[in-house]
Parts: C-alpha cells; structure tokens; sequence
C-alpha cells in the first residue's frame, strides 16, 4: 500500500486550463500567444481595411484566432463592416463601437488611436499573420489535450470512442475545419450560383460525380458531397459486382481516387474481379479447358494496367469497427485526397461502444450515422452495400423477391441516415423453371427507392454473369414529369 501511496505522489499532476493560461505541477503558465503580431494585423487593417481585411478573410482568419479578448473583439467588428460594405475610418468607428456597447470593450479610443499608429510594415503582414495563426493551433493542441486526459479519467471504458474523437479534434486542427466554420454563407452562396450556372450549360458531373449509369445519374445528378448512397439487397442479388462497377468508374474512367472497404471479400478476390470484369473475360471458361486468345490476353493486360495505375486502395479487415474506419478514411483523404469511399457491407462491421454491446439494433444504428457522418466531414459521397431481410422471399407472385425499403435489415437508422437508396433485384433469381430463367436472364433492376433531393423509381440494368458485370438497361418506359 505504502508504495502505491508514493507511486501515485510521483506521478506527474494533470495539467489544467483555468482562464487563458495553463497550469502544470502547481506552476501557472499563459497559454501559447502574439500580441505583437495581433496588434501589427489590426493596425494594418485599421489603416489600409480593403486591402488587408480582404486577405484575412481569405486567409480563414477569425476572431477566435486572436489571445487577447479586446483583439477578438474589434477584429470580430471589423469583419462585420467589412461585410456589411461600411466605411472604416477612426471617427466613425469609435461612434459605431460606442453606439453598440463595444467601445470599453476594445479599450477606448485611446486603444485604437494607439493601434491607428502603430505604422507596422505592410510587408510583414502575411508573416504575422501566421504567427497568429501558429500560436492558434498550440493553444487548441493544449485545450485538446486537457479535455482529452480529462475524458480518458472519467470514461475508462469507452477507450474507442475517445481516441477516435480525440484523433478527429487533431485532425481537425490540421485541416483548419474549425476555424472554417465560422466563415459566413457568403462563398456557399456564390458555389451554388456557379453549380447552377455550370448546370444551365448542361456540364455533366456539375453537381456530383457521375457514376456510368445514365439513368442513375439523371435521377441523382451524380454522387454528391456528404451523401450516404445505400444499395441494398438479398444475397446473390450481385451488390458487390454493381459495388465495383461503381468503383471501376470513379477511380478509372474519371480518374478519382477511390478508398474500398471490403468486410467480405479480399482485395485479391476484389481485384480478380475488377480486372476479368473491365476486360470483359469470363475466368470460369479456363476451367472448362478454354485457352485465351491473343485479343483476350491483350484486354486483360490493358484492364490490370489501367488498375495498376488508377489510385484505388482497398481495406479488407474483417469485422472492421466504424472508429477504424473512419479514422483509416480520414488518413486517406489527408494524404490522397480520396473523392469515394465504397463499403462491402454495413451488417459486417462492428461499433464496440456499451450500448452497442447489448442491442444489435442500435450497433446498427450507431454504424450508420458514422458513416452518414464521415460522408458530411470528409465532404465526400460514401456508398455502402447493405442486406435486406427475408421480407421478399415471403410475397407471392409477382412482388415475389420485389424488394421494398421496409425491408432494410436491423434497423430504420439505415434509411433515415441514407441521401439515396437503392434496392438491387434481378427477376430470373427467382425463376420457378429453367424456361422462366432464361427468358428473365440478365434483367436487373435497381430500385431508387430514396432520393432526398430528386425523383425515384427503377432503373433497368443489364447483368452480365459471366463477367460479374452491370451495363445500361433499356431506356425507362414513361419520360420524367
């Protein structure tokens, strides 16, 4: 016992942040700052507003970057007028300050006379800026950190959870996402209008990346941004096949790099098929004795060229949990900047949370708001294959195997966290004969089932069987309203 009291008086003491400084083992330190660069920013900003204000918005600056409360403050106003398209001038801003409460705030007049001749050098002002912006990053390190060691006290048992939020607050500090969100609408705006125009001059992928199918695509305007794209379906319905024709598109056709998660298959399997798919060569025929000729040998090398080539990544960790996957996909898009992600398959994966441990329901639940969530940061669409229940085995003729969205296995999480979903059916799975099998031979269907921002309906596909491969159906029968 003696030596567990003397192991514990030991042990280095938490540090703790207390009012803008921090303090470790009963010694205050102030948290990491620049006053000398913040007031060389405001002061260049004061004297030459349209210039250098100008800059600090496109340099993401934001009053939350500035230590000094009074700083923060007539940064944050200055913004304001700035954006508003006010005048700013010394005599008018001291009124305006006053008018709004805010004079005493910043200081007093005698604060902003001091700032107006400050005189810094124009030629230092990106400099200081990043000062700013370093000194930002350090302090955020330290908060993080503190609510980190304080988490990891308090909630033992949920090791998982915390270090994946713990690595997304990181990672966010890298990226600067924080500090983004407080920008104003302004840019989405002007993106929106120059969607719009782009779709006016009928530019395809103008809205989101297209996905090889053309009805699919006219119904979605392509893969979106933060969409979560589900294709559901039975087993054997070929969700993994249309999965990577999907893939085969984006990453080769287009040129995108594409992150695959495959729980079921492995990437030898996943590649094998990719590459006797693109180059439409049936493997099952080497072992019925047939010998490629020489155009099926230079199709299969030009397909496994343009694979080798392409900047796909494939993951097969078996039984992966969604903390994994998101921080293995926010690895990747840092440094690949992958524009897809691809799951085989949701019902595979695992959330190891308490709650999650006692309900398969709410596992499912939480899965699916990862992703839905890891879509909307990454700002990426992520498509993932899910299985249906039993429900269209149990209907009779002809909605026999016709899939529904209440079919969705485990849980209603999946279609309210989905954009889109896709129920995947062929009719000749379900033939009674060998006469009926024929003639339904190759129709597929793939049912858009959800669509939060346009029409749905089915959308005719072609399956190829023997190179496990989807193509364009038949036009569809009524044009859209």
């Amino acid at each position: 016992m003696a030596d567990e009291t003397k192991a514990a008086a030991s042990f280095p003491k938490t540090a703790s942040l207390q009012q803008g400084a921090i303090t470790v083992d009963d010694v205050t330190r102030a948290l990491p700052h620049a006053l000398g660069p913040e007031k060389s920013l405001l002061s260049s900003m004061l004297q030459d507003p349209q210039e250098y204000l100008a800059v600090a918005i496109e340099e993401k600056l934001t009053k939350e970057h500035f230590y000094l409360p009074a700083h923060s403050t007539l940064f944050g106003f200055l913004i304001e007028l700035f954006e508003a398209g006010h005048e700013v001038e010394l005599v008018s801003l001291v009124q305006r300050l006053l008018d709004r409460g805010l004079l005493d705030r910043v200081g007093g007049p005698a604060t902003l006379t001091d700032l107006y001749t400050y005189a810094p050098s124009p030629g230092h002002f990106r400099h200081h800026l990043q000062h700013v912006k370093d000194k930002f990053v350090l302090r955020s390190i330290i908060q993080n950190s503190n609510e980190a060691i304080a988490q990891a006290y308090d909630a033992p048992d949920e090791v998982a959870s915390l270090l994946d939020t713990v690595e997304a607050k990181i990672l966010a500090i890298r990226e600067g996402s924080e500090t983004n969100k407080a920008l104003t609408v302004r840019q989405t705006v002007v993106d929106v209008l120059d969607q719009f125009q782009a779709l006016l001059a009928g530019e395809k992928g103008a809205q989101g990346i297209p996905t090889g199918f053309d009805e699919l695509d006219r119904m979605t305007n392509g893969l979106k941004p933060g969409e979560m794209f589900v294709i559901a379906a039975r087993p054997s319905m070929g969700k993994t096949s249309l999965m990577m024709n999907l893939v085969e598109h984006v990453c080769i056709e287009l040129g995108k790099a594409s992150l695959v998660f495959s729980c079921e298959m492995s990437a030898f399997q996943l590649v094998q098929r990719l590459v006797f798919a693109r180059s439409k060569f049936a493997i099952s025929q080497l072992t019925r004795g047939y010998s490629p000729n020489k155009g099926d040998l230079q199709r299969i090398q030009r397909a496994a060229m343009e694979i080798t080539n392409s900047k796909l990544f494939i993951d097969d960790t078996p039984g992966i949990t969604i903390n994994e996957l998101r921080a293995k996909a926010r690895r990747k898009k840092r440094d690949e900047d992958i524009q897809f992600i691809a799951i085989d398959y949701l019902q595979l994966m695992r959330s190891r949370t308490k709650q999650a441990e006692n309900s398969r329901e709410r596992e499912i639940a939480e899965i699916s708001a990862g992703i839905k969530g890891l879509a909307k940061e990454l700002n990426i669409p992520v498509l993932i294959l899910a299985q249906l229940n039993r429900g269209p085995e149990g209907r009779t003729g002809k909605s026999l195997g016709v899939p529904r969205l209440s079919d969705l296995r485990e849980s209603g999480a999946i279609e309210q966290d989905a954009d889109l979903v896709g129920l995947l059916y062929r009719s000749a799975y379900y033939a009674d004969n060998q006469e009926e099998r024929e003639a339904e031979a190759g129709k597929a269907e793939l049912v858009l089932a959800k669509n939060r921002n346009g029409e749905t309906g089915a959308i005719p596909l072609t399956f190829i069987a023997e190179y496990m491969r989807f193509e364009n159906g038949p036009p569809a029968s009524e044009a859209p309203r």
